[in-house]
């Protein structure tokens, strides 16, 4: 059995897959890995573009889930499917670089604490500029990504990171089995952010590894500004604060909180010209009853997790700055279809 397993989850991406495995199955990694592609009811032939490549290389595995489960039933799927040390979950729209899981490994064998280990990914429309080096947080619950419009860092050590995204993140197995994996009511979007807030509770750390290098198609499966993906992420981060914000933290800061999602409903109105993200609150909230239950054994499994998360939830940040966040990563791509 090798140490690591690669989980792809995709519902149509035969598209991507030439570049795809192109840049996977070269990669090295210690102990060896093999793949686990999760299709979730693809109608473009994704499932057979697999399996024929499976024909010429034993590491790849097919798991067909019979509907569209999301992006977090896919990777549960796969944790079930395999005995390895190590979970490395990666979109299907992205490119590996040389090296990529090789130093992934090596960040989470030089420390058993560390659950997650993020990659430093970069837009695949501009390789030298970064689109997340791992997960940031504030204390208005605001989640974004780390570096996202910076200038790509150097290989180099790892360097302790709030959590990973999991567009491209390695994650200890006997975290993932601890923690229940992702949650897979959330489908997609934010459950990385939800997984990583968990993992800290819990008392594990995470790392970015500069030299672990992705390149990915940002928004490549749903699309930047979609309804689809606003409206699964106001619902998710409802859910993600509702569940995962001790309430030491959520009593002090509930007011940023509001404040701050309440003047990000117009300028999303605005910007985006639909309700989708407003309608996802609603959802939230109609169905936030288990969500509530969750947190309840979440906090009293944890009861001291405003004390491992409080330093690693960053100040809150002017209006002003909040946004300009957004401006920036709209101006990097728009490059992508100039």
């Amino acid at each position: 059995m090798p140490r690591t397993t690669v989980a792809i989850v995709t519902w149509n991406g035969r598209a991507h897959l030439e570049p795809l495995f192109a840049g996977l199955l070269s990669q090295g990694a210690p102990g060896g890995f093999d793949v686990v592609v999760v299709d979730n009811a693809s109608r473009d032939g994704t499932p057979e573009a697999v399996e024929a490549v499976a024909t010429s290389d034993s590491r790849i595995r097919v798991v067909r889930s019979g509907r569209n489960a999301g992006f977090a039933v896919g990777n549960n799927l796969a944790l079930d499917h395999t005995r390895a040390d190590y979970l490395v979950a990666l979109n299907s729209d992205t490119v590996p670089e040389p090296g990529w899981l090789d130093a992934l490994v090596e960040a989470a064998d030089a420390n058993p604490r560390v659950g997650s280990v993020a990659s430093q990914m970069t837009f695949l429309h501009d390789p030298q500029v970064v689109q997340s080096a791992g997960i940031r947080i504030d204390r208005a619950g605001i989640a974004w990504d780390a570096g996202s419009g910076d200038r790509r860092r150097p290989p180099g050590t790892p360097t302790p990171t709030f959590g990973a995204s999991a567009g491209a993140a390695l994650y200890r197995t006997a975290m993932l089995r601890q923690l229940g994996g992702f949650d897979e009511r959330f489908f997609m979007y934010l459950e990385d952010v939800d997984l990583a807030w968990r993992a800290r509770l819990a008392g594990w750390e995470a790392v970015v590894a500069p030299s672990a290098v992705v390149r990915h198609a940002h928004s490549g499966s749903a699309g930047e500004g979609s309804p689809f993906k606003n409206w699964h992420l106001g619902r998710n981060k409802v859910w993600t604060i509702a569940k995962c914000y001790p309430a030491a933290g959520l009593r002090a800061h509930l007011p940023a909180i509001l404040g701050y999602d309440l003047m990000a409903i117009p300028y999303t109105v605005a910007t985006r010209r639909d309700l989708s993200g407003v309608r996802g609150r609603l959802a939230a909230l109609r169905s936030l009853g288990p969500i509530l239950a969750d947190r309840r054994r979440l906090h009293e499994t944890y009861p001291d997790g405003w004390a491992r998360t409080r330093d690693w939830m960053e100040p809150v940040a002017s209006p002003a700055d909040t946004f300009a966040r957004y401006a920036r990563l709209r101006k990097v791509l728009a490059g992508r279809t100039a």
